[in-house]
């Protein structure tokens, strides 16, 4: 790159190629906004590739043409019901307007299509404003070969155990009881049967994460926004008066100043993967070998803004995620469904339960750190037992019913597998009297169809990954040898604490004041959603709308004000 080169002016820059990334990019060439999107890392997606890729945002046209009777009003109540004031209301009432409109535009002007996952429940459908159908939309599925080679090989990819099918977050729940329901069985039959179309048309069908990724990437290039990888920011540059005015970014070994006329959007990621801002910030343990988040979620954007006298908020919190660190496996296996299940329980390192298994997967984290707080019981890890019926029914740890566990896994001890409670309570160093109470103390709730202690399948969400041919979904007792004991941490999707926001995402200094010229969304931002997480896809619903309600200000042209 000659001298020449080295410096580029568009309107936007953008920091980070996720969900929030790329949506700001879209945003800004819809709004005839020059734009380039800058990723750190040699490849784009962030961790939204990794992701199941859901939106929730109350009051989409999906639901409305489903004819669900969600409204905004109802949007409002629930979120003030989950979240609370712990977020100033105007970015509530910010992300119940610009969401939806961000969802009917990019669906009218862009390729950025959803779905709506039907009895997908928000996490607690029993509160006011609660919707137990579910408010989550997901992307539907899309053909990677719509995108030029060069992209296709440079998008981050899941890498998913499904054996080459393509699954929604649709299929999988009732895929889940293919050994035990007709809808599993259509299931079975629906994916197979996509399978076989993409063997004869030479398709490369996509879903979840991937399917956001590409949909975001395909109308960013027909657009005619830029993206530039291996591109990490160094620097925010700002001009006399402290706005930010650009970006200096690192690129083949040489600098590259971005000039932004109108603004920089952070998009950055989470901290999740520098251990060092773990230890200050997080709860004791934390490792960043326990999070989902990929490579190049280190913080960058914080320490920039940091550095700028940007505010922060939520500093200690995660969107929690209870995981499987499986050795030689490059990233955890992030329990959902696996933790629904009948013939399961989850047990303290007294061999106690201390949690419905079956709870929103923040909340069962927040659990995990609570009680090891409260009692000195060690709950990293903590221990999800399971018997051989539960083992042949369902899917577990992405093993299809009746599929044993890798041999090297039990062969090394890392899943414990005994004939009795009494060695596996053995192998997993727990007390195997106290063991022994808590399972038969756990079966007597099973055989009675209610769970006394936690109340594991009261709610619908607990109900969506159970198997529906029992009293309780989520109970059955664990009584078939030979007996499984699987060690869980407190992982994560990627830390929830960033920089302060306003409802037009811009960020604001400690004082309350605005830092002119830059804006901030996703998982660099403090959450919208606060201490709680309310349903499937209320992270990248709202990296994605404040994606958009940032470029609307820049290219809106308002002025920044001193907050008061």
């Amino acid at each position: 790159m000659s001298r020449a080169e080295a410096s580029r002016t568009y309107d936007v820059v953008v920091i980070g190629s996720g969900a929030g990334g790329l949506a700001a990019g879209v945003t800004a060439r819809l709004r005839g906004l020059s734009v380039v999107v800058l990723e750190k890392t040699p490849l784009y997606g962030g961790t939204t590739a990794l992701s199941g890729g859901a939106l929730w945002i109350p009051d989409t046209f999906h639901l409305a043409e489903a004819g669900l009777g969600d409204s905004r009003a109802a949007g409002r109540a629930y979120l003030d019901a989950t979240v609370g004031d712990r977020v100033p209301g105007a970015r509530k009432e910010a992300y119940l307007d610009q969401g939806p409109r961000m969802v009917r535009e990019f669906h009218d002007r862009t390729d950025v299509r959803f779905v709506h996952t039907d009895g997908y429940s928000d996490y607690y459908p029993e509160r006011p404003g609660g919707f137990a159908r579910g408010r989550s939309i997901e992307p539907e599925i899309f053909d990677l070969n719509r995108l030029p080679a060069a992209e296709r090989a440079l998008m981050r990819r899941a890498a998913l155990p499904t054996y080459g099918l393509t699954l929604t977050s649709y299929d999988f729940r009732y895929l889940n009881m293919v050994t035990r329901t007709w809808a599993g069985k259509r299931a079975s039959l629906r994916v197979g049967l996509r399978a076989a179309r993409a063997l004869a048309d030479g398709s490369k069908p996509i879903a979840l994460g991937e399917a956001l990724v590409a949909r975001l990437r395909h109308s960013l290039g027909v657009l005619g926004g830029h993206l530039w990888l291996g591109a990490p920011m160094t620097r925010l540059l700002t001009n006399e008066a402290g706005r930010v005015n650009g970006v200096r970014a690192r690129h083949d070994g040489r600098d590259v100043t971005f000039r932004a006329r109108r603004g920089v959007v952070l998009a950055s990621g989470s901290f999740a993967g520098n251990q060092r801002l773990r230890e200050r910030y997080l709860p004791s343990p934390t490792r960043a070998a326990w999070s989902s988040a990929p490579e190049g979620n280190d913080g960058d954007g914080l320490r920039e803004g940091l550095r700028l006298g940007a505010g922060v908020d939520l500093m200690e919190k995660v969107w929690g995620a209870p995981s499987v660190v499986v050795p030689g496996r490059e990233a955890p296996f992030f329990l959902v469904a696996d933790r629904g299940i009948p013939g399961m329980a989850v047990v303290d390192g007294r061999g106690e339960r201390y949690v419905n298994e079956a709870a929103p997967y923040h909340e069962f984290v927040d659990a995990m750190y609570a009680h090891r707080e409260k009692t000195g019981a060690e709950t990293a890890p903590s221990w999800l037992v399971l018997d051989a019926r539960s083992k042949a029914r369902y899917l577990f740890m992405g093993l299809f019913p009746g599929r044993p566990f890798p041999r090297e896994l039990v062969g090394s001890g890392f899943v414990k597998k005994a004939g009795t409670l009494e060695e596996l309570a053995a192998g997993m160093g727990v007390p195997a009297d106290r063991f022994a109470r808590t399972i038969a103390r756990f079966n007597t709730f099973a055989r009675q169809g209610s769970d006394e202690d936690f109340g594991r399948g009261d709610s619908a969400y607990d109900r969506y990954y159970g198997d529906p041919t029992l009293p309780n979904p989520n109970l059955a007792p664990l009584a078939k040898p030979p007996y499984y004991a699987v060690p869980v941490v407190p992982g994560d999707l990627g830390t929830k604490g960033g920089l302060t926001t306003d409802e037009h995402a811009r960020v604001l200094r400690e004082d309350g004041s605005v830092l002119g010229g830059l804006y901030a969304t996703g998982n660099a931002s403090a959450a919208v959603m606060g201490e709680t997480y309310p349903g499937p896809g209320a992270t990248i619903g709202p990296a994605m709308t404040f994606a958009y309600a940032a470029v609307g200000h820049m290219a809106g042209g308002a002025a920044d004000t001193a907050r008061g």
